[in-house]
């Protein structure tokens, strides 16, 4: 294994503190040897909570690095309760994070780490700048209709889990190109941020497969019939290696009652002791 540190870039509010605290765990749990660096990109998360964020990842030998967004760079962009600040932040991570910087994986907070993360750093994009998954469905109809709505090609990616070679996306993430195509396409964005980034990127994204690194947990019915059965419970455990969360219902609420729900309460109880 190599001796290298995994950077992990997060973008939440003081809303998500403890979905991420418990998405970490999760990480570090299942990543036992890893050396993990993190990086988080915010604007408005209050210092006092910061501090907690950072004596939580020094508890757990991680090292967190908060860094706050300047206002002053979106003064020309399309802002609005629908078009937050923060969504432009997992977009413009390029040019927000330092320059030293070569490689970080972007995770959202909705999610669990429940194996090995090693194999999604290790892979070679091949000269692309991102890498993500698709989520098809039974069928792969939702790529067709997203390539259709959106004028492309290539898969629809899911942008809550992208591996970024920094290097190659400073060449290509232009900041007034983003705004333009917010700009410009606002009728037709239904997911803003990831609709801009599968738009302006998806071109430039290799695609992974999103049973092992994003895995919908709201649709374990489409998993199991589309691999025929074999993507049972079992598998799932043994092999998918990061449960996403995605949609509007959240794990940390009392009511949420899907599949995954018993697991997710045990990490987010492992997450304060």
């Amino acid at each position: 294994m190599k001796n290298d540190r995994i950077n992990l870039l997060v973008t939440f509010d003081k809303n998500y503190i403890k979905p991420f605290q418990t998405m970490l765990k999760s990480l570090l749990s299942n990543n036992p040897r890893e050396t993990v660096q993190v990086w988080l990109l915010h604007s408005g998360i209050p210092q006092k909570d910061l501090q907690t964020l950072v004596e939580y990842c020094n508890l757990h030998c991680v090292s967190l690095t908060p860094l706050k967004v300047d206002r002053e760079i979106f003064q020309n962009a399309p802002i609005s309760k629908r078009y937050p600040q923060e969504m432009y932040y997992r977009l413009l991570a390029p040019h927000l994070l330092p320059m030293s910087i070569e490689k970080i994986l972007y995770l959202d907070p909705d999610i669990l780490v429940i194996n090995p993360l090693r194999p999604l750093w290790n892979v070679e994009l091949n000269g692309c700048a991102f890498a993500a998954a698709s989520h098809t469905g039974i069928t792969d109809m939702i790529n067709g209709i997203n390539r259709v709505r959106l004028g492309t090609e290539h898969d629809y990616y899911n942008s809550g889990v992208m591996l970024m070679d920094l290097t190659k996306a400073r060449a290509i993430v232009k900041r007034d190109e983003i705004f333009q195509c917010v700009s410009e396409h606002e009728a037709e964005l239904l997911l803003p941020d990831q609709d801009v980034f599968n738009f302006l990127y998806g071109f430039q994204t290799l695609p992974v497969d999103d049973a092992i690194w994003n895995y919908d947990a709201r649709y374990y019915s489409n998993y199991l019939i589309r691999s025929g059965g074999v993507y049972n419970l079992d598998w799932v455990i043994q092999n998918t290696a990061i449960l996403h969360f995605c949609g509007k219902r959240k794990p940390w609420v009392t009511s949420y009652s899907h599949r995954f729900a018993a697991l997710y309460k045990h990490y987010m109880q492992a997450a304060t002791r």
